[in-house]
């Protein structure tokens, strides 16, 4: 963690918006947003359940990241929550396939490779609306579920890139330490 350029210690607060794997969690919330209404009765426990999983899924890599200026262990902790969301909501879309007698796509399949691909492109919650809207419930709980694996993928890099980091620049006392020692230096030759 360096100084910055201001002689400040704090890092400049990260750009979740442009964080790839919350671009895709977006992706995630929407189609699960349409899906839990679309296909639950009004009024199942499970659409607010898994509305909130995704939108935690979300909304805590904003809050992760955010705080990560000041606390790497609070950004580690958010980021597992947010993680620990999507694996949530992926037992609850297995769960529907499963107590539905629909199909769970395999990895290999044609159909999964094929959002893939798409998701590879494409990064708009509106991009997906389009087309789950248009999609038979057992597909479009398929599509959330390989989105899904593909965000874990992605918070596993993340979670690895952010503990390197800590392990090679300290977290913020170091940071302190040393913007403390380098103005004492400083100023102890004036």
């Amino acid at each position: 963690m360096a100084n910055n350029d201001d002689g400040t210690f704090l890092p400049r607060q990260g750009n979740y918006e442009n964080l790839m794997v919350y671009r895709l969690a977006g992706c995630i919330y929407a189609i699960t947003h349409y899906f839990a209404n679309a296909y639950f009765s009004r009024g199942d426990r499970t659409i607010d359940q898994m509305v909130q999983a995704a939108r935690s899924g979300k909304q805590n890599i904003a809050e992760g990241i955010a705080d990560g200026v000041a606390s790497r262990e609070m950004e580690l902790k958010l980021l597992n929550v947010a993680r620990g969301s999507m694996l949530e909501l992926k037992a609850d879309f297995e769960d529907y396939l499963l107590h539905n007698g629909l199909e769970r796509w395999d990895s290999k399949d044609r159909r999964t490779m094929q959002v893939r691909r798409f998701s590879y492109h494409h990064m708009e919650p509106q991009e997906y609306l389009d087309k789950v809207k248009q999609r038979s419930a057992e597909t479009v709980a398929n599509i959330a579920l390989t989105l899904i694996h593909r965000y874990d993928y992605m918070m596993e890099r993340l979670l690895a890139t952010i503990q390197r980091r800590f392990v090679t620049d300290g977290g913020i006392k170091e940071a302190m330490h040393r913007a403390r020692t380098q103005h004492r230096d400083t100023h102890r030759d004036n």
